[in-house]
């Protein structure tokens, strides 16, 4: 039951934070499909706005380590796991069910069919915001991720707590 409600509040934040990114849609365009990506540095209004590649690698690092800390503590104190194999198992799960919602509702759901998350200038490439592969391959290399986070929450949950 515990796994449910974990998963609900984890799914909302997750929702939130996106929501809240998503107000900006250009500091969130290296998750679009790469033809939308090349036709937005093309576009001169979109020049000066775009953030680099290296901003966007800190900002995912940083992320990381956030919810490193955050399964971390929710796993040790809450959950009251003490060992690699329980941290890492459980925080696999949990990880695996935001990643499935991300990738089905927020993604597929919701960003490939709002208007908003368009991009003036790029109105005609319905076919690539409507492209769903993308988001099911940006989803697989998600729970590739999760193996590298959730082996530190594993081992923080052993070691550190």
């Amino acid at each position: 039951m515990i796994i449910v409600v974990e998963s609900i509040v984890l799914c909302f934040l997750f929702t939130v934070m996106v929501y809240i990114m998503s107000r900006n849609p250009i500091a969130t365009l290296y998750n679009y499909p790469p033809k939308i990506q090349e036709r937005v540095k093309s576009i001169p209004e979109y020049k000066d706005k775009i953030p680099t590649t290296k901003n966007k690698l800190f900002v995912k690092s940083i992320a990381s380590i956030f919810i490193v800390i955050i399964i971390s503590l929710i796993l040790r104190y809450i959950n009251g796991y003490t060992t690699f194999i329980e941290g890492f198992g459980y925080g696999f799960l949990i990880w695996t069910i935001v990643n499935i919602y991300d990738a089905l509702v927020i993604d597929i759901c919701w960003f490939c069919q709002n208007p908003k998350f368009v991009f003036k200038g790029t109105e005609d490439m319905k076919k690539e915001y409507h492209n769903y592969w993308f988001h099911i391959k940006e989803s697989l290399k998600g729970e590739v991720i999760a193996l590298i986070v959730c082996g530190l929450v594993g081992l923080i949950i052993q070691y550190v707590m």
